[in-house]
């Protein structure tokens, strides 16, 4: 039956990531406790697709997957959980099977695993380590958080200076079970343990055995200090496509190593990070509790309130004008929420670029005239066409003039508002994702009523 079963879900996964039916025969089998069917339904998952199963459960049926089949929640499972609900699953997980988790992963996973969870969880995973494992992982916890010695790991393949490639490959045949599973680099170190440089296993193998490691060093190789926060560890593999590089400490010697995929995975928290914020929802995921969830958005939708307020004021001091226009409150808000949309376009392309590094002082002027012409060419655009239907609309060809410049103002200052309200936030060294939507969509909408309720009480009274 449990053969039949693996095959019936290897058959329906055609693509990537959890298929349907197979959620849905998860949870038939946790409604009718049938663990052999539950194993076999999770046997041949991907550790991601299991987590991702998971997190997908509520609670109670996320409890009863732990009762029932816990084996299959290995390490690699653990690390891919959203920390919202790894606390919860290490908790029901039973100390054995915990224990053989912990046991599978490299040290920079378990120390990804642990610096989020309560002490008592935190002391379940290091009971569980070896002593040497446990002092990798306490040591590595010393250092600050979101920096390199959080993200290393501690398993690192050197080799000194004097050798040659014959005494590199002995080495790694005769230490296959004390080598990190994946590993790209062998890095060379001088008698004090401070790199020199490091040579990738192409090249090791591709090389006779005679030739010095410093003859085949990679030009790529650049060291990060054990304190180098994660965000600029992230950035430099992506600039310089570096594979792994090593860790040193104050002195300069090699304490670990860093490798692509967890670089990889900091640069993808960065864009998700950003993404979040820049929608005023934070750090939030689909597992977060109703509660936490509420606090999370409440301070950015009251700020949004106080704005909403700011930009009602503009529009109480032209009370009279638009009980003779009433065309004013009809067309007003497309004023403010074309502003609001070419705003957000450019703090969006701002925001990503000051991440990136692609936006400096050196280039900041340039990017801020080009956000400017962009506004006044789509402001002119767009001011025909609404000059045009006002025209059309309300009869009244001054009210269409009206608006046409409204637009063209507020295009234009919504271009420059987001490019320089994010720059200036930066260099008061505050997140731009984190503050900038609120400041620019205040500007476009007070600049937009302003504008547009101003020329209309000149122009039109």
């Amino acid at each position: 039956m449990a053969e039949e079963i693996t095959e019936q879900v290897e058959r329906e996964d055609d693509g990537y990531g959890l298929d349907n039916r197979t959620v849905a025969a998860v949870r038939l089998a946790v409604a009718a406790g049938d663990g052999p069917r539950l194993g076999a339904l999770l046997e041949p998952l991907h550790a991601a697709d299991i987590a991702d199963l998971l997190e997908q459960m509520d609670s109670g049926h996320r409890r009863e997957i732990l009762l029932l089949d816990p084996s299959h929640v290995d390490g690699e499972v653990l690390s891919e959980l959203d920390e919202s609900i790894r606390e919860e699953v290490i908790e029901f997980l039973p100390k054995d099977v915990l224990a053989d988790a912990v046991r599978d992963l490299e040290s920079d996973d378990v120390v990804d695993l642990v610096e989020d969870l309560e002490e008592p969880q935190q002391a379940a995973i290091l009971d569980a380590l070896e002593d040497a494992d446990r002092v990798a992982v306490e040591q590595a916890l010393s250092y600050p958080e979101y920096s390199a010695g959080r993200l290393m790991q501690r398993e690192v393949v050197a080799a000194p200076e004097h050798w040659n490639v014959g005494d590199a490959i002995d080495y790694l045949r005769s230490n296959k079970k004390k080598l990190p599973e994946e590993f790209y680099h062998i890095i060379v170190v001088d008698p004090r343990m401070k790199p020199v440089g490091y040579v990738t296993l192409g090249k090791l193998l591709s090389t006779k055995r005679s030739v010095p490691l410093t003859g085949i060093l990679e030009d790529s190789f650049r060291a990060i200090p054990v304190t180098q926060p994660e965000s600029e560890v992230a950035y430099a593999f992506n600039q310089y496509h570096l594979i792994s590089a090593p860790v040193v400490d104050d002195e300069g010697r090699l304490v670990g190593v860093i490798t692509i995929d967890d670089a990889m995975i900091v640069l993808d928290e960065e864009h998700e990070e950003d993404i979040m914020r820049l929608a005023g929802v934070g750090e939030g995921s689909l597992s977060d509790r109703v509660i936490e969830t509420t606090k999370r958005r409440f301070p950015w939708l009251f700020v949004n309130l106080i704005t909403a307020i700011l930009a009602s004021l503009v529009i109480a001091q032209f009370e009279a004008t638009i009980a003779q226009f009433v065309a004013l409150a009809v067309l007003m808000p497309i004023v403010a929420s074309m502003g609001g949309n070419a705003g957000t376009q450019s703090l969006t392309v701002a925001v990503r670029a000051i991440a990136t590094k692609d936006l400096t002082g050196s280039n900041v002027w340039r990017v801020v005239r080009r956000e400017a012409l962009v506004g006044l060419v789509n402001g002119s655009i767009f001011a025909l066409v609404m000059g045009v239907i006002g025209i059309l609309w309300f009869g009244t060809p001054m009210l269409g003039v009206v608006i046409g410049v409204a637009m063209v103002v507020n295009l234009v200052i919504a271009g420059l508002a987001g490019i320089l309200v994010p720059v200036a936030l930066d260099r008061f060294g505050v997140d731009p994702a984190l503050a900038s939507g609120a400041f620019v969509t205040t500007v476009t909408d007070v600049v937009g009523f302003f504008a547009f309720l101003g020329l209309a009480a000149v122009l039109l009274l």
